[in-house]
């Protein structure tokens, strides 16, 4: 009998070190060319609170986090890269990575990441037109995949050039597919917002208080003769480059230039720090809630960076890279 019992506690040992429980995502593996280190997560979705950190020893990492719907992490590495996970409740996914070729990662342990990797590797050698035909047909032939759902941000409704047209018909397709599932329809109503402020037209009329407490509207940069709203993040290595190339063209051009900046991240103490290593003194916006922040939903800024440029009021560009937000500032 206490063989017996002895026998049962070891098998249970056995296989709780092997998975994970049904309320539960692991994710879990390993680098080539990266002995310690650590990297970020965050979720787009709700998956997770804030952000993470992942530390890396002897090449190897695991995170598990409390898992009840599929979701996106997206992981951000040393090199300020980013790359999606997909999370299931009670799967463990094994990362594959070379840290000086992370665009090549390799994710398994469901379906969808097995989808993304396989994605990951039909792009590798494509053109960016290519690659955006690519992902089109990926969400043609996979409805249902929430990688469809990624792909549609990233490469039609994030992308220097939208195609909110082309985002539109590829959202349909898979309600059409998945007609409960309110992410999609989140995803839809973003993308209504996004085309409600097209180039050419007003701000939508908003209320903010910025970290100073002080009030914070469209009219605020109305009137600029040139104005930069942009969504930002301490962890994000581009985003606070931009800030602070914006600071030396916010000085060059002076009352000619309005910036307003809106800060993700969920620690103000570490959006302080960045605030205060930059001598940043225009009006930022925190109010704790990362990608739900009031103002970016209402503005269609989902994504770090993401920007939008006014001329007169009047929006003229969005998501523009630095060189070209330069560009049309100075021209």
């Amino acid at each position: 009998m206490t063989k017996h019992i002895t026998y049962l506690i070891l098998l249970t040992l056995v296989l709780v070190s092997c998975g994970v429980d049904g309320k539960h995502f692991k994710l879990e593996g390993r680098f080539l060319h990266l002995n310690q280190g650590e990297f970020y997560v965050y979720s787009t979705d709700g998956v997770l609170d804030g952000i993470d950190t992942i530390k890396i020893e002897g090449g190897r990492f695991a995170y598990e986090i409390p898992c009840e719907e599929e979701g996106t992490l997206v992981m951000v590495f040393p090199n300020f890269s980013e790359q999606p996970v997909f999370t299931q409740p009670g799967k463990t996914v094994e990362i594959k990575a070379d840290a000086s070729h992370l665009k090549e990662l390799e994710a398994e342990g469901t379906d969808d990441n097995k989808l993304m990797t396989a994605f990951r590797k039909q792009i590798s050698s494509m053109s960016p037109q290519q690659t955006i035909a690519a992902a089109a047909e990926f969400v043609k032939h996979n409805p249902k995949s929430v990688v469809s759902a990624w792909l549609i941000r990233k490469y039609f409704i994030l992308a220097p050039t939208p195609d909110y047209t082309k985002a539109k018909q590829l959202i349909d397709l898979m309600i059409a597919e998945q007609p409960k599932n309110g992410k999609l329809v989140n995803l839809q109503q973003e993308l209504k917002g996004l085309s409600a402020t097209p180039t050419g037209k007003a701000l939508p009329t908003f209320t903010a208080t910025d970290i100073n407490g002080n009030k914070v509207t469209q009219a605020s940069v109305a009137k600029s003769p040139m104005a930069v709203i942009f969504l930002w993040a301490s962890w994000n290595y581009e985003s606070t480059d931009m800030q602070t190339q914006l600071k030396r063209l916010k000085a060059s051009k002076g009352n000619n230039l309005s910036v307003i900046g809106i800060c993700i991240d969920p620690s103000k103490s570490e959006m302080q720090q960045s605030l205060r290593r930059d001598s940043i003194s225009w009006p930022t916006i925190n109010d704790g809630m990362m990608f739900d922040t009031k103002v970016a939903k209402l503005l269609g800024l989902s994504q770090v960076p993401s920007n939008i440029l006014l001329k007169n009021g009047k929006i003229v560009g969005r998501n523009l890279r630095m060189n070209e937000l330069k560009e049309k500032i100075e021209n």
